[in-house]
């Protein structure tokens, strides 16, 4: 069998190197696809094909996916957490060097500086003193979110000498075993503010994120405190910010999302969006999600989605049917009877939940008839079924 993939953005060729030319059609322009591959299209306007099984981006924000509208249809939604982290990081990084040095002010003045070099060193002296830092070490950073990204660069900041808070209602054990021992863990935001001489957030848009940092909230913060933000525009009020620089109480706003209303503020820092803009950023994520989409198309395994459970099953038979159904008492009774109607010996079965939505595999000892699936997708509160 071969797969079609359309490509919604251009995808690193090291990522499609994984799907074998002699499965897998790729392309722009592909007609009824199986699964579609994007970076940052914007999906929400788009007409879902009828053929699609799955929506794969090569990053970690699905913002621009219609993920709750891919769910009711029995689509799983991938992404690559994690692959850009380092890339990220290392912005957040030189995020902190520019905002502490003056970096950025100090450029522009000796870009903009005229005459021979006896003049311009005598112009460079005369200057520098505006244009004077602080250090790192000593400093704390407050760390709001704590996935891969975050860990990364709370962990750096203490390896620079700094202090470091994270804040992260969700962090699992596995997440806190890789956090450095030294950074200590703040209950809200609100905590964490008063205590800071930087903030960087690593958080998702979503309505319990967005303005985290906002009007009510930024006078907590520290006199000339620096705000960084290289995770989602919204997550930070932009009016808010601007407003405290123009008071004079915060130092600076290095944001990778720039607004009409920042880019025109003083002492904020606009990037356009560099924060994964790596070579090898967008090979780790274009790989991890072509492979995870080829599991999912080849044998129905699910790794690193944003709105289905994991679920991985390693094949006991060349026969294989999966199944993506709402969460409610007696699914898997209804399909086993539907398969035993088929004549049909299980032989080996996953079940897994995630909120409203439950995926099932089954290996069967034969091959799945047509029949069975048809009648399996004829139970209420089935979205999908698919013979692999």
């Amino acid at each position: 069998m071969t797969f079609k993939i359309l490509t919604l953005n251009n995808i690193s060729a090291t990522g499609l190197e994984r799907l074998p030319q002699d499965r897998y059609e790729v392309g722009d322009s592909m007609e009824s696809p199986d699964a579609i591959l994007l970076r940052s299209f914007k999906m929400h306007d788009m007409e879902i094909p009828q053929s699609l099984k799955a929506v794969a981006r090569a990053g970690a924000g699905t913002n621009n996916i219609p993920v709750d509208k891919l769910t009711r249809l029995g689509i799983p939604v991938f992404n690559s957490p994690g692959a850009n982290a380092n890339a990220v990081k290392e912005l957040v990084i030189s995020g902190l060097l520019l905002a502490c040095r003056n970096l950025p002010q100090a450029w522009d003045y000796t870009r903009q500086l005229e005459g021979d070099d006896a003049a311009l060193a005598k112009l460079v002296e005369e200057g520098k003193k505006k244009f004077a830092g602080f250090e790192l070490p000593g400093r704390t950073i407050g760390v709001v979110g704590l996935g891969a990204i975050g860990r990364m660069v709370a962990n750096t900041c203490v390896a620079l000498g700094m202090k470091a808070i994270g804040f992260d209602p969700g962090l699992t054990v596995e997440g806190a075993w890789q956090l450095s021992a030294e950074v200590r863990r703040a209950e809200s935001v609100e905590e964490m503010l008063p205590q800071v001489d930087f903030i960087t957030f690593h958080v998702p848009l979503i309505d319990a994120t967005r303005h985290m940092l906002n009007a009510s909230n930024i006078g907590s913060l520290k006199q000339g405190a620096t705000v960084l933000n290289m995770a989602r525009g919204g997550v930070v009020d932009d009016e808010a910010i601007c407003a405290a620089l123009d008071r004079g109480e915060l130092h600076a706003y290095v944001s990778d999302f720039p607004t009409n209303r920042t880019k025109a503020c003083s002492r904020v820092i606009a990037l356009p969006h560099l924060g994964a803009s790596t070579a090898e950023a967008e090979d780790n994520c274009a790989v991890m999600v072509a492979d995870q989409l080829r599991d999912f198309l080849e044998n129905g395994n699910i790794t690193n989605s944003v709105n289905f459970p994991a679920v991985n099953m390693r094949r006991g038979s060349e026969h294989r049917l999966v199944i993506a159904n709402l969460n409610v008492p007696n699914m898997v009774g209804q399909i086993s009877t539907a398969m035993a109607a088929g004549k049909l010996n299980i032989h080996d079965m996953i079940n897994q939940s995630r909120g409203e939505i439950a995926y099932t595999v089954v290996d069967t000892d034969s091959a799945v008839p047509e029949s069975v699936v048809e009648n399996v997708r004829g139970i209420q509160g089935v979205m999908m079924a698919r013979v692999l």
